[in-house]
């Protein structure tokens, strides 16, 4: 699979469910993306990436950890309150890095639990492995002071159980992660799926559960659109109605996972064709 990208969005804990159902899905038509020269991930996506990227665990025993009893799983809430100065932040923002500003303020003064070590310690404990894979794998993140995006990777120089707490670090929800002198949140900040990394390869795979984007932040859609006019073949997989469903009205509630990974599956069939028309046409 010559120059293709894995752009892998964010989501929540349903989010990673579904694209591992999604990937499982399309690995049984035929279709390993597992293979792809780079994997991009930010928040669920990261989590995902990681563990694909391991190579320690097949796909459908990957999709098989998401039907296990999530009984033990420690999940989160986007209150209205959140939701609503999610709001005011957009409003207030003419780009994507003044959102961030915003939205790492809102963190930083946010009082909430666990600690970031117990935080820290969660997501690591659903990576496979505490070492960055030799597969190239990149993890967002978003700087809560500038706003800016960044990418880690495993020449970074920070932890990969690092670089993936503070891609999931869901503003007022999950703690700041702070490591290397800087605070980080959610990679999902700057854009549900960031698919403007894969810019320079000749085909990209986006996978995205969070479909919209704002007058700020960009859809994954959008992002790809502008990636094809650079010449790149894409393709873009977001949630069918079945999926949504599945997701429920909370996507960080573990009890929504094994629902969210067979939507993913049972969606992935529709997206077949154009997939393998984008990898290997």
């Amino acid at each position: 699979m010559a120059d293709t990208a894995l752009v892998l969005g964010a989501g929540g804990i349903t989010g990673s469910a579904w694209e591992t159902g999604i990937l499982h899905g399309l690995a049984k038509a035929g279709l390993d993306l597992s293979t792809a020269d780079v994997i991009i991930g930010s928040s669920a996506g990261a989590v995902v990436g990681a563990q694909l990227a391991s190579g320690l665990i097949s796909l459908p025993d990957l999709y098989e950890l998401q039907l296990t009893d999530a009984g033990g799983e420690r999940g989160g809430k986007l209150g209205a309150v959140t939701f609503l100065r999610y709001a005011r932040a957009v409003l207030s923002s003419r780009t994507p890095e003044a959102y961030g500003r915003r939205l790492g303020r809102l963190a930083r003064e946010a009082r909430i639990g666990p600690t970031p070590d117990e935080r820290r310690a969660a997501v690591a404990g659903r990576l496979l492995s505490p070492r960055w894979p030799d597969r190239p794998l990149r993890v967002t993140a978003v700087d809560a002071l500038s706003g800016e995006l960044h990418t880690f990777d495993k020449d970074s120089g920070v932890d990969l159980a690092d670089a993936v707490t503070a891609s999931c670090a869901v503003p007022a929800v999950w703690p700041v992660a702070a490591f290397g002198g800087r605070s980080w949140i959610d990679g999902g900040v700057h854009s549900p799926a960031n698919a403007h990394l894969a810019a320079g390869y000749e085909r990209v795979v986006v996978i995205a559960p969070t479909a919209s984007g704002s007058k700020v932040i960009a859809s994954p859609r959008a992002q790809a659109e502008a990636l094809a006019a650079q010449g790149a073949r894409t393709v873009v997989i977001t949630p069918d109605a079945a999926a949504k469903k599945a997701f429920g009205r909370n996507p960080l509630d573990p009890a929504r996972r094994a629902a969210a990974a067979r939507a993913g599956l049972a969606q992935s069939a529709a997206h077949t064709e154009a997939a393998a028309a984008v990898v290997n046409g």
